[in-house]
């Protein structure tokens, strides 16, 4: 078995234990609402379309998934200090309080799956 072949195990087991995971939770959020606030969190504001390049999706699609985010209250919209024309979107506390909480489903989702495996 070679590098890449372990590579491309890992990978898809990661995968795997997402998408039980996200069973596991029966939390219906998408992945990418998690993505965006855990991008928020560690990048700090972002503007629309630096955000949706960190996010690796276009542009329109981030920016009905921050207008849903919004309504929810788990981000805010500004405009950029020096560009009026552009929005900054930030986490607000609520939508860092929910990721947390996410965080914590999940973790308490995958760890009976990897209770076997040793440090």
């Amino acid at each position: 078995m070679t590098r890449d072949d372990d590579l491309q195990r890992l990978l898809l087991a990661v995968h795997a234990l997402t998408r039980i995971a996200a069973i596991d939770t029966q939390n219906d959020a998408p992945s990418a609402q998690w993505r965006t606030l855990t991008l928020l969190r560690d990048h700090g504001p972002q503007r629309l379309g630096d955000l949706a390049t960190l996010s690796r999706v276009t542009q329109p699609g981030m920016t009905r998934l921050v207008h849903q985010m919004d309504a929810a209250g788990l981000v805010e919209r500004a405009a950029h200090p020096s560009d009026s024309r552009v929005s900054v979107v930030r986490a607000t506390d609520a939508g860092l309080d929910a990721l947390a909480c996410w965080f914590e489903q999940l973790r308490a989702a995958l760890a009976p799956h990897v209770a076997d495996l040793s440090g």
